[in-house]
C-alpha cells in the first residue's frame, strides 16, 4: 500500500514477491506438517498390527480391535443390519442349532462359545467371546449376515453355500444359528455333554473310543450258544 501511494512500482513488486514467498513458506509448513501427522499415523497403525512380529499368538491391540469393529460394522449393508429372524425360537430348532454348532462352529467357537479351543486359540484375530456384549449387542441381521458372509482376514468363513462347507443347510439353519448364539449366555452343563458326542473327532479320540468299545464288548458276556447235541424234551 505504501508502494502503491509513493508510486514506486519496483517497491511494490518487491512488497508482492516478498508476500507470495511468504504464503508460499506458510502452504509449505503446512503440508509438513501434515505429511509428519499422516507418517505418525501410519507408523502407529504399523507398531499395533505388527506387535510381535506376525505371530498369530498374539491379542489384537485396543486400536486394531476398534478399527475391525466399525469395520465390519461399515460392511454390512443397513437392510441387513435391520432384517428381523424369520424362525420362531422353539425348543426342537434351538436343539437343532445346538448340535449343527457342535459339529460345524465348535471346533474353533468351542461348545459355549468363549473361542477356547486348541484352533481358536491358535487364530489371528481369536474368534470373539460369543457370550458378551461386543456379539450379543449385534442385531439379529447382523448375526445372520456374519455366519451367511463370513468375516475377511479372520478365520471366520462364509456359510452361505451349503455345498462348500459340508451341507451347512441354507439361510433358515443360518437364522437358527442366531437363536443358539442369544442362548449362549445361558448355556447349561447338559448342554455341553450332549453337544460333546456332536463335535467332530480326531484320530486319537475315535481310537480311544473304539478302544473303550472294545473293552466294553469284551466286558460284557456272550450268551451261551445251545448245543447241537441237545434234544428237544
Amino acid at each position: 500500500m505504501l508502494a502503491r501511494q509513493l508510486g514506486d512500482p519496483g517497491l511494490a513488486r518487491g512488497t508482492r514477491i516478498h508476500y507470495h514467498s511468504c504464503s508460499t513458506m506458510r502452504r509449505g509448513s503446512i503440508l509438513l506438517m501434515v505429511g509428519v501427522a499422516v507418517v505418525g499415523v501410519v507408523v502407529a497403525i504399523a507398531a499395533s498390527l505388527l506387535h510381535d512380529g506376525l505371530s498369530s499368538r498374539a491379542t489384537p491391540s485396543k486400536l486394531e480391535a476398534a478399527i475391525a469393529r466399525n469395520a465390519h460394522r461399515l460392511a454390512i449393508r443397513s437392510d441387513a443390519r435391520s432384517a428381523q429372524n424369520p424362525v420362531i425360537a422353539s425348543e426342537e430348532d434351538l436343539r437343532t442349532a445346538r448340535l449343527h454348532f457342535a459339529d460345524h462352529c465348535a471346533t474353533c467357537h468351542d461348545n459355549d462359545g468363549s473361542g477356547q479351543t486348541l484352533y481358536g486359540k491358535g487364530l489371528y484375530p481369536h474368534p470373539p467371546d460369543l457370550r458378551l456384549p461386543e456379539t450379543q449387542n449385534l442385531t439379529d441381521g447382523e448375526l445372520f449376515w456374519i455366519i451367511e458372509n463370513g468375516v475377511r482376514f479372520t478365520g471366520m468363513p462364509a456359510f452361505a453355500n451349503p455345498e462348500e462347507h459340508g451341507g451347512h443347510g441354507g439361510s433358515l439353519e443360518s437364522w437358527k444359528l442366531v437363536h443358539f448364539i442369544r442362548h449362549l449366555p445361558h448355556f447349561t452343563a447338559a448342554e455341553r455333554v450332549e453337544m460333546e458326542r456332536y463335535n467332530p473327532k480326531g484320530l486319537d479320540d475315535r481310537a480311544e473310543e473304539q478302544q473303550e468299545n472294545d473293552f466294553l464288548n469284551r466286558a460284557t458276556p456272550k450268551p451261551k450258544r445251545e448245543s447241537q447235541n441237545q434234544h428237544p424234551r
